[in-house]
């Protein structure tokens, strides 16, 4: 039975996880930049509201915005962190469409039913190439009936989690992939070292197939976890039923473990390399690799495209993602040459996708440090 208060505790908990994220990534910025502490750093804050119901609250931050010094050299070069909480009506086709997996939704071909959707999506684009760009989000979706006529709570007939981390480097470094995949991986966990087994390595492998750039027969990045469609219902990613969250306040308790193990899996790294020293050519690199992100976004990610199919969507919020400079260039040398650090990222990229992997590889188990050695043994990392 779905808890009827799970949109307000759902809505509660990105309320705060985004006040976090947010007050450590500004703390961040203070402390590298100390001279700024009368008017430091911040993230633009901008509250919104959906005409056709809900609200939102989208957090940006960009360099361009500093009125301090326009010398200042910020961690961050472009980082948004937005929640969106709406409601509405689904029209039938959207129905049809979601009942291949939520069998429970009623369908006649002709009625609409009330909708509600509230998440947390944050993407961010630090300024050294050194430092990856690190994408999250957290998900919950809901159908009920019409509302009663007497003001009574509207049944609910069906709901889901979604979401997911992952992290795209420029220049790969072993130990930070460990860091990132493990914290993730002890999340996914739940309590004790026997507890859901399946679910990491699901959705690892999910997150891999997800992130994959066809046209460019390379993964966006190194992974993650990337789920959907997560419900008490039986799940074609996680076949054992006892190796999993069966409940929606345990499923919520997973997806708040997923959440809060973001500033764990992702700040180290960061602090690590923000500072290292790089290259005008590193940074050309980095550039180039932005494009790739830009691809796969405006391309592939189904989020993008159905925000930007949707009639009076908030284009500024659905392109948040995009980072604030990127490169292309035509058929660029940079990465032709296997033995140099972007050629050897370019090998890992093209073999996380086993199923169109370019060498027949198998993917690369990040968690597992053993497995991680002998990465860096081979691409001599």
């Amino acid at each position: 039975m779905a808890d009827p208060n799970m949109r307000q505790n759902v809505e509660d908990y990105i309320l705060d996880l985004q006040d976090r994220i947010i007050a450590e990534f500004e703390a961040i910025e203070l402390a590298h930049n100390p001279s700024l502490a009368n008017d430091p750093p911040r993230f633009k804050r901008d509250e919104w509201i959906r005409p056709a119901g809900g609200r939102g609250i989208s957090c940006t931050f960009s360099s361009r915005n500093i009125s301090s010094s326009s010398d200042v050299e910020t961690v961050l070069e472009k980082a948004g962190v937005n929640i969106s909480l709406v409601h509405g009506k689904l029209p039938p086709p959207a129905i049809q469409q979601m009942r291949a997996d939520h069998s429970s939704i009623p369908y006649d071909g002709v009625s609409s039913l009330p909708f509600f959707a509230g998440g947390l999506s944050l993407v961010v684009h630090p300024r050294n190439p050194h430092a990856p760009t690190v994408h999250l989000n957290y998900r919950y979706f809901e159908i009920t009936k019409e509302e009663s006529k007497d003001g009574q709570q509207p049944e609910v007939v069906a709901w889901w989690f979604g979401g997911g981390s992952d992290l795209t480097p420029n220049y790969l470094y072993p130990e930070d992939a460990t860091h990132f995949h493990g914290t993730l991986k002890e999340a996914c966990s739940g309590s004790g070292d026997d507890a859901y087994k399946q679910i990491y390595p699901a959705f690892k492998r999910w997150c891999d197939e997800y992130f994959y750039i066809p046209h460019r027969r390379e993964t966006r990045g190194i992974g993650g976890i990337f789920f959907d469609d997560l419900s008490t219902e039986p799940h074609p990613r996680l076949p054992d039923a006892s190796d999993r969250p069966t409940t929606q306040s345990a499923i919520f308790d997973f997806i708040k473990a997923c959440g809060d193990s973001f500033l764990p899996s992702y700040v180290p790294i960061l602090r690590r390399r923000m500072d290292a020293p790089y290259s005008e050519e590193e940074r050309r690199w980095q550039l180039l690799r932005r494009g790739r992100y830009v691809e796969f976004n405006l391309i592939y990610d189904r989020g993008t495209k159905f925000g930007l199919q949707t009639p009076s969507a908030r284009i500024e919020s659905i392109l948040m993602s995009l980072p604030e400079t990127a490169r292309w260039e035509y058929m660029t040398d940079m990465g032709e040459d296997g033995a140099s650090r972007e050629g050897k990222l370019l090998k890992v990229l093209g073999r996380l996708n086993e199923a169109k992997s370019t060498d027949g590889s198998k993917s690369v188990e990040w968690a597992d440090e053993a497995a991680v050695e002998t990465l860096r043994e081979e691409l001599d990392l």
